[in-house]
């Protein structure tokens, strides 16, 4: 390959690559709550909560059903064992001599009878094998019952727990979404208040130019212009902050370039009662409940701890089949036997009360976290309502507004052009029109915030969230 060649391809990669890294994605709400769902670290670590969870509940199961255990050994004995014994030779040979001396066929001799005593001796063999089958069931044991029971509600436990994971995530996504589209419109406001006054500046050089304005005019149109301009860079950089916030959320390349497809909506739906979002959000409210379940989990290993009180009852089974011999010439034998036992701890330093008693200091302790909760859920709730009725009110005021001010700066330019008010009454009219756009605008993200928090206290999820969840657990 020739140099320039080579040359040529280098600088086509170099101005290539970077139109890549920027090739920008754009996103609906749906879209980024489903991207976030299936990217974040702390959902995937919730979804294997579960997925450890019913394998618990699979394990607690095991401990009800019978367990087979075959072992088989094989020994040889390079130094076998000894063990005192009476010395057997000197037992047979008195018992010899002393039937022959009663019976009177030899002549009474005490010099024949052997002094008794201890010899160290073996009875093993040099080799033996054993390989034995056992099965044991246990017929009952408070644990293993108790244990079955407490991990169903461990199963459950983690599912609310991803519940609540995901319902966090969603309305952190949809805090970051709607603070770009905030952004967003602020900025549009800010353009669009921008180019009113450059269509000012270019009416205002054309009276200049007729000798119908002075220069400390035009000055003044000048000025306007450029005093937006900080503000419009300002407001590009707050969009730019928090579109880089949605793609931490989202786990999206800070290179990569985004845009959110949607706008700042209100819809003036009817909200339930004070009294029966309370009542839904003690019913529904995901961590709340995710709390009760597990005080429902700790009442039953409390029960579990307090089943050392109570026996153990388990049947056994076994076959067992065996040799032993010098060399590898066995002598094999077969054995089989069946039974129950029976085992019950009489005492052991009263560890099992202390362990009943640390669970049920542990059931106070959950008691008072749903009820801390419980309580500030209920403030949250009355604040959050509240909100909504302020911003509601705030909404329709402003709508009003916003076509106020657009008459007041209409007319303010009408006459200023002819001649009947000055530049301070045109720049007057302006500000408010551009206040009541960027309070309407604020007013709406706060109602849509607002209603999102409030839905996420009464336990509430998006479609998104709730497909999410159920694919995640019928897996």
């Amino acid at each position: 390959m020739k140099k320039k060649e080579q040359i040529f391809i280098l600088l086509l990669l170099l101005f290539t690559t970077p139109l890549l890294w920027a090739q920008e994605q754009q996103l609906t709400l749906d879209q980024a709550l489903d991207m976030a769902l299936k990217n974040n670290r702390e959902v995937e670590v919730s979804r294997l909560e579960v997925d450890k969870a019913k394998a618990a509940v699979k394990e607690a199961f095991g401990y009800a059903l019978p367990t087979v255990a075959l072992s088989a050994n094989l020994s040889h004995f390079l130094q076998k064992p000894k063990m005192a014994f009476p010395d057997f030779r000197a037992m047979l040979n008195n018992a010899t001599y002393g039937i022959l001396f009663d019976e009177g066929v030899l002549p009474y001799d005490a010099s024949k009878f052997m002094p008794l005593g201890f010899k160290l001796q073996t009875f093993a063999r040099e080799n033996s094998y054993q390989a034995q089958l056992q099965v044991t069931q246990i017929l009952f044991n408070s644990a293993v019952l108790r244990g079955i029971g407490a991990s169903q509600i461990y199963l459950h436990l983690s599912e609310e727990k991803l519940k609540s994971t995901v319902s966090k995530t969603a309305l952190n996504v949809k805090k970051a979404f709607y603070g770009v589209l905030l952004a967003r419109d602020l900025l549009n406001i800010a353009k669009s208040r921008f180019a009113n006054a450059q269509e000012h500046l270019q009416n205002i050089k054309s009276m200049h130019e007729q000798g119908l304005i002075s220069n400390f005019n035009l000055m003044q149109a000048e000025v306007r212009v450029k005093n937006l301009q900080p503000i419009i860079l300002q407001l590009e950089n707050v969009l730019l902050s928090a579109q880089d916030g949605l793609k931490i959320l989202l786990h999206i390349d800070q290179n990569t370039a985004i845009t959110v497809i949607g706008k700042m909506q209100y819809e003036d739906a009817p909200l339930p009662s004070q009294k029966e979002l309370i009542r839904e959000a003690l019913k529904s409210n995901l961590t709340i409940r995710t709390l009760q379940i597990k005080r429902q989990l700790d009442d039953e290993l409390t029960a579990i701890d307090r089943g050392g009180y109570w026996p153990t009852l388990a049947a056994f089974g076994n076959y067992s089949y065996a040799g032993s011999g010098e060399g590898w010439n066995f002598q094999n034998y077969q054995s089989s036997m069946i039974g129950v036992t029976f085992s019950i701890n009489l005492f052991q330093g009263g560890r099992t009360a202390h362990k009943v008693q640390q669970d049920q200091i542990t059931a106070k302790q959950t008691d008072e976290q749903i009820s801390t909760l419980s309580d500030a859920t209920v403030t949250s709730i009355k604040s959050k309502v509240n909100d909504l009725k302020r911003v509601k009110k705030l909404i329709e005021l402003m709508q009003d507004n916003i076509d106020l001010a657009k008459k007041a700066y209409q007319i303010a330019e009408d006459r200023y052009q002819q001649g009947l008010s000055s530049e301070l009454e045109l720049k007057d009219a302006d500000i408010a029109l551009s206040q009541a756009k960027t309070n309407f605008t604020n007013s709406i993200h706060d109602y849509l915030i607002a209603k999102a928090e409030l839905f996420d206290l009464v336990g509430k999820l998006d479609s998104t969230s709730t497909e999410f969840i159920k694919n995640l657990l019928h897996k």
